[in-house]
């Protein structure tokens, strides 16, 4: 059975890409465009790794990363945090996130954390 990655982002080429691409690396992807899905999703399947955009509508990644971290059946799940934000990096390991990635980012550097991060889990 292959590893289990949630993606959450707004943005419908970043989510569509994202979503393809780790397809592709043989990941079963669950794709979401609206951070108050990623509850829902929570409750039906804990996947392997979350990929989350810190800025969104609805929840913000930020809220979201500690909401994770903070519930004890998800809080060891390894997150991806990515943002176009200056700040975004501190703001990402303040709220719990265990990697972050600058956009416009490299598809095969996101790979490569995504496998490290999987590896080490």
């Amino acid at each position: 059975m292959s590893n289990v990655i949630l993606i959450c982002d707004d943005d419908a080429g970043i989510l569509n890409m994202l979503n393809v691409m780790l397809d592709y690396e043989g990941y079963d992807v669950v794709a979401v465009d609206d951070s108050s899905e990623i509850n829902g999703v929570l409750e039906q399947r804990l996947p392997d790794i979350i990929i989350i955009d810190l800025w969104m509508p609805t929840i913000s990644g930020y809220d979201a990363i500690k909401a994770i971290k903070a519930n004890n059946e998800t809080s060891k799940i390894p997150i991806v945090a990515i943002s176009a934000s200056p700040d975004g990096r501190n703001i990402a390991m303040e709220a719990g996130a265990n990697e972050f990635i600058t956009k416009p980012f490299d598809i095969y550097d996101l790979i490569d954390v995504v496998n490290r991060l999987l590896v080490a889990a």
